[in-house]
């Protein structure tokens, strides 16, 4: 059986599937309230706090997927954007998105979460949308997260969490079996990764299964 960052950078499958369930409104707004119990509209309004930071912001997004989070952006963002992903068929469909909704200087590029290749405090928002879960080492992507960020430095971050209820932790598990989720923590284990990275400020709040965190460097 492929590893979980097997599974995700070569799997072509399984990203192309992914991708087009969280891209169509219908899709996307169904398997939130169905599998984990949470509105879309939280991602949503994710979405659109990214397209209202102020020009010139530094941005990291990763994981980017197939650049869900390029939507909100107008084609005058004035964003330094960083799309990165360990997935090539996510990365391709990101530069087809950049390419359709003619948006410039955004940056596509693979990475993996745990071991950033980008310079410490290279980035004053690092946003990690419904991702983490899918990572085999998320305490060590928290640490690099926190590593890049500028002191005072923004985390956005959404992502499942174990413990909210017997169908969402049944969901979990389903998908670590299938090798497209990895450690998923409780809302308390998220806290103590974040904690551990060095972050100075944690919010973290819950709708369902998505834990949603602001932390600042």
């Amino acid at each position: 059986m492929p590893s979980l960052q097997d599974t995700w950078s070569t799997d072509r499958v399984v990203a192309a599937l992914y991708d087009t369930a969280v891209q169509y409104r219908a899709t996307a707004w169904a398997g939130a309230r169905v599998l984990w119990g949470f509105p879309f509209s939280v991602i949503e309004q994710e979405l659109r706090g990214v397209a209202a930071l102020p020009r010139g912001t530094r941005i990291l997004d990763l994981p980017t997927g197939g650049g869900l989070a390029l939507n909100g952006l107008a084609p005058d963002h004035g964003l330094d954007y960083v799309a990165a992903d360990l997935s090539s068929e996510m990365l391709d469909r990101t530069r087809a998105r950049v390419a359709e909704r003619g948006l410039p200087d955004i940056r596509v590029t693979e990475e993996d979460a745990a071991a950033l290749t980008f310079d410490d405090d290279a980035f004053d928002v690092v946003l990690s949308l419904t991702g983490l879960h899918c990572f085999a080492r998320p305490a060590a992507a928290l640490a690099e997260f926190r590593r890049v960020l500028r002191p005072g430095g923004e985390l956005r971050l959404t992502t499942v969490v174990r413990g909210a209820g017997r169908r969402h932790d049944d969901a979990v598990r389903l998908l670590r079996g299938l090798g497209v989720f990895g450690l998923v923590g409780t809302p308390d284990d998220l806290a103590a990764w974040l904690d551990a990275a060095g972050f100075a400020t944690v919010t973290q709040t819950q709708s369902g299964a998505l834990a949603i965190v602001r932390a600042t460097a």
